[in-house]
């Protein structure tokens, strides 16, 4: 159940966010002729209310917006929003915190590299299999894909983290995009350096050579048919922690509802994978690995 000072908490740093937003966006904004006249007419929630609306709701707490907006906003936050608008005007307001949300999550959310990172795949699917051939929000834009749970029809969710369970960035997909996609790869490590760990699905020499030449070492294990590598200690053991974004994946669906079928348009779907992951770097707690150093660089795990 999230907490009033959770709700202040992440109000707070939105507000103060969107408001260094709006000055540089007026700072760079084409100035037009007096003679034209623009609408910019201010709404009855404030950008920083909407962001703090649909993050809230990736807590856990309610499966249903629509429940979560009219019985526990309307109702039992009224004190906290009092101009709170009808359900289908908040809808209608969700497109205009986009890009201000957007930004919000790389430039506060996301954490740093530390030189150990790790990248994974999770399918994201948007209704039932039994029901592809009559889904028409997602038609010409969601893909058939398979993951190690089989079949699904939807996008494809890749993230990377470092080991204390930050989120580095991320990338959605068409559900066929193969996750040894160089172009998703090189946007995902585009400010990375280090180690880059992975599980037997991320093998490929050209990938690897790809991702070297940048300063990104990639380390996947090995296949039975393959032959065995050398491979450092340090490296077997960070390699089997992988579990720490198998568990953020898992936080994200079970957790933060990322994936549901009730999505009847392509803004709302986007709006709520990126308000859940901008929830989730407001949790509390987020699976990590205690790494520390000697000074002869040999690797300390504590668990």
């Amino acid at each position: 159940m999230i907490t009033t000072d959770k709700i202040i908490e992440i109000f707070c740093i939105a507000d103060d966010f969107y408001k260094e937003y709006e000055s540089e966006v007026q700072k760079v904004a084409i100035c037009t002729s007096s003679e034209v006249k623009t609408r910019n007419r201010a709404t009855q929630l404030s950008p920083s209310e909407i962001i703090t609306i649909l993050v809230c709701f990736h807590f856990g707490t309610f499966r249903n917006f629509k429940h979560y907006y009219l019985f526990f906003i309307r109702e039992h936050l009224n004190g906290d929003f009092p101009n709170a608008v009808s359900y289908n005007r908040f809808v209608e307001l969700e497109a205009r915190v986009f890009v201000p949300l957007m930004m919000y999550l790389q430039l506060i959310c996301f954490g740093e590299c530390t030189g150990i990172t790790y990248v994974d795949s999770s399918s994201i699917r948007v209704c039932n299999n039994k029901r592809i051939n009559r889904n028409k929000v997602f038609q010409g834009i969601a893909e058939r894909g398979k993951s190690t749970m089989g079949w699904f029809y939807g996008f494809k969710l890749h993230l990377v983290c470092n080991e204390k369970g930050e989120l580095l960035n991320f990338s959605l997909t068409k559900g066929n995009v193969d996750d040894r996609n160089q172009e998703v790869l090189s946007v995902l490590t585009k400010d990375l350096f280090g180690k880059l760990f992975a599980d037997k699905g991320y093998i490929s020499q050209k990938l690897f050579e790809a991702l070297f030449n940048d300063g990104v070492h990639l380390v996947t294990g090995i296949k039975s048919n393959m032959k065995n590598s050398l491979m450092s200690v340090r490296d077997k053991i960070l390699l089997r922690k992988r579990s720490v974004i198998e568990t953020i994946n898992d936080e994200l669906k079970n957790i933060c509802h990322v994936e549901h079928s009730r999505h009847r348009s392509t803004h709302n779907f986007i709006m709520n994978i990126i308000s859940a992951l901008v929830a989730y770097c407001f949790f509390p707690k987020k699976p990590s690995i205690n790494v520390e150093w000697d000074n002869s660089g040999q690797l300390a795990l504590n668990f």
